[in-house]
């Protein structure tokens, strides 16, 4: 007999797009995954996981969004602007990676 292996569908609906940002102002970056288990998803600025639970300017929204509350820009600290990917996790079947969005911030 055969054995049929089903092949659950895991894909982004919506993947982050280069953005420019205002200082001061607040921005999204988009990002939603669809399976039939919710995605786990998180954000990598620059390479790096960010870390939105202990943040206070930033956060993940419901559907899988980040949003940059009062983007910060200053001559010595930029730590908004760069490059961002949504990574999107399911245990069971593995991790997807967005496209790579650049974050740029204009002056006032």
């Amino acid at each position: 007999e055969s054995l049929v292996r089903t092949f659950t569908p895991f894909y982004f609906l919506v993947e982050p797009l280069d953005v420019l940002a205002v200082r001061g102002m607040s921005v999204i970056m988009n990002c939603s995954a669809q399976c039939e288990t919710p995605p786990r998803i998180e954000w990598r600025k620059d390479g790096s996981f960010l870390n939105l639970v202990s943040d206070d300017r930033r956060q993940l929204l419901p559907d899988g969004s980040l949003l940059i509350n009062s983007v910060v820009h200053s001559k010595h600290n930029k730590p908004d602007e760069g490059y961002y990917q949504c990574v999107a996790t399911v245990d069971s079947l593995g991790t997807i990676v967005s496209r790579t969005a650049k974050l740029t911030v204009a002056g006032k």
